[in-house]
């Protein structure tokens, strides 16, 4: 079975890039910036040759911190005392045939100078040594320096003296708040030649306990003399060997994206990635139904049938009384036909051929009053429920974006309303071949009266009858006019029962059919972009865990 692999850098810097950009405006901004700054920072960094350790030598005024830099390079390269404070620029000793000029001219360094090899000791090829500004000078512009180098190079040695080991400014405006680049960071004390044997022992103790207590037991402490060479044989061995493993560079990087993975996650929270229930949907889909008069429709849609139905199914005579009141359907500009459909869809710009039952306008949809407030509270519902327990910033966005399109939602269910087929044109054969038996019933009856007439028109001129017919014991003429109209009656009453049944389906149907256009416009208008955010969120933590390793 293989193991499964740490990310490296390479893909903890990319993932945090993503995090980054999926939090943003859902997190604080200056957050943000600074994993941004992170990932730009890293990369540069990364860019240049590996090989290269960019060292610095950071302290107080007095600490002889110039005086170990230039005891390390083997001549005077920074000039100590008096003159000090006079620059705030730092300067740089490398070793070795590693260029890094452009490592320099990144970490903007003018003052420098190179060493071919160190003879006799432990090779420091590739060592890049800082000298940075006093961290306590009056001049701003020297503090600023150091702050500014300090976040770049890839280890950091705290350069102390036996009277200021545990200076505030130094404890509590660095060693403290950088605590997390314990593995890459050093604490010399200097000048220990002014110290007795007992002093030294109770000094170096002393700065130890405080450490500890800071929070920075993994920070070494080495104490040396630069004036003396007590202990600096010993130190550039410690360079060297940091020089050699190549993992200071590493080091740095990934504690720099642990802290701000730290950070953003703590803004991010912790919460599983919320779902939105389909019952809640449902409810936003009933609501939105009532707005857009779905109710109103599928009773327009009974009525339709029962009108139309009647219409064509009942006795010609008196059904014809039915089609002078409106077409409830029509009355709402649904269901116009295909002529006048085809002339609405011309009209508002609408192509019949790919969007046949597109209308541009149906006189239902009302988001005002008791519809539009049971609408807002189906999405407050809805985007209360996608939000419980994101942090702040991510609730924010999902309750946004559960909104964000609200503004189209009216039109849409209109829409919606307009291009559901209602299916009024299916079902309705049967209407025909009964239309048909009414018309020949009413011939029949016509027959009849027609023969009735010519019986009494022979009679009144005296004239010879028509021949006797009849069917038990029924005139014929009397059968064909008062049999045509008792069937025609009893057939349109049948008939009738029919229409209704087809009514009670149409509207089950219509309603399903509306419901369900509905539900297309929530989801694309509502639930989508709420499960867009809440996916980012997703990616966000997703992409924060790869970047923590």
């Amino acid at each position: 079975m293989a193991r499964s692999s740490k990310p490296g850098l390479a893909d903890r810097l990319r993932a945090l890039g993503e995090a980054a950009d999926a939090a943003s405006g859902r997190v604080d901004a200056q957050l943000v910036e600074e994993a941004n700054s992170v990932v730009r920072r890293a990369g540069q960094r990364l860019r240049f040759s590996g090989a290269a350790t960019v060292t610095a030598l950071a302290g107080a005024t007095g600490s002889g911190k110039s005086t170990l830099f230039n005891a390390l390079a083997g001549s005077e390269v920074s000039v100590p005392g008096i003159r000090r404070p006079t620059t705030g620029q730092p300067a740089a000793v490398t070793w070795g045939d590693e260029p890094t000029s452009e490592l320099l001219d990144w970490l903007q360094v003018p003052r420098r100078h190179h060493v071919d090899a160190y003879g006799g000791e432990a090779g420091l090829d590739g060592l890049v040594l800082l000298d940075l500004p006093d961290h306590d000078s009056v001049e701003v512009s020297h503090r600023m320096e150091v702050d500014r180098l300090v976040r770049l190079v890839d280890m950091l040695v705290w350069v102390v003296d036996p009277q200021k080991y545990a200076d505030a400014a130094l404890h509590d405006n660095y060693l403290v708040p950088l605590r997390e680049y314990a593995p890459v960071m050093m604490v010399v004390l200097n000048q220990t030649d002014l110290l007795n044997r007992e002093d030294r022992r109770r000094t170096l103790d002393d700065l130890r306990g405080l450490l500890d207590r800071e929070g920075l037991q993994e920070v070494p402490v080495h104490a040396v003399s630069a004036l003396t060479g007590e202990g600096m044989a010993e130190l550039r061995a410690i360079l060297a060997g940091r020089v050699r493993d190549k993992q200071a560079v590493a080091d740095r990087v990934g504690v720099d994206i642990d802290r701000i993975v730290t950070r953003l996650s703590k803004a991010s929270g912790t919460a599983q990635m919320p779902r939105v229930d389909d019952r809640t949907v449902t409810e936003l889909d009933t609501a939105c139904a009532r707005a857009a008069g779905v109710p109103a429709v599928t009773e327009a849609v009974g009525q339709a049938w029962r009108r139309r139905g009647r219409g064509a199914t009942g006795w010609p005579v008196v059904s014809w009384v039915a089609t002078l009141r409106p077409d409830p359907l029509r009355r709402l500009h649904l269901d116009l036909g295909p002529r006048r459909r085809a002339r609405r869809e011309i009209e508002s710009g609408v192509d019949a051929t790919h969007a046949p039952t597109a209308l541009s306008r149906t006189s239902v949809t009302s988001l005002k009053g008791v519809p539009a407030a049971q609408v807002d509270a189906a999405l407050r519902v809805l985007a209360d429920q996608a939000s419980a327990g994101l942090p702040r910033g991510w609730a924010d966005a999902v309750r946004t974006a559960a909104r964000s399109r609200t503004g189209d939602l009216s039109d849409a269910l209109d829409r919606a309303i307009g291009s559901t087929n209602l299916q009024m044109h299916r079902n309705r054969r049967w209407w025909s071949v009964v239309r048909v038996v009414q018309w020949i019933l009413i011939a029949t009856v016509l027959a009849g009266l027609a023969w009735l007439a010519a019986d009494f028109g022979l009679l009144y001129l005296r004239m010879p009858p028509l021949p006797d017919f009849s069917w038990r014991g029924i005139p014929a003429p009397t059968a064909l006019a008062v049999g045509g109209v008792l069937l025609g009656l009893v057939l349109g009453g049948l008939s009738r029962i029919g229409v209704e049944v087809g009514a009670r389906r149409k509207v089950v149907t219509a309603r399903r059919a509306l419901l369900g256009k509905i539900d297309t416009v929530t989801r694309e208008l509502v639930v989508h972009p709420v499960t867009d955010e809440l996916e980012r969120y997703e990616k966000a933590r997703a992409a924060l865990t790869i970047a923590a390793g």
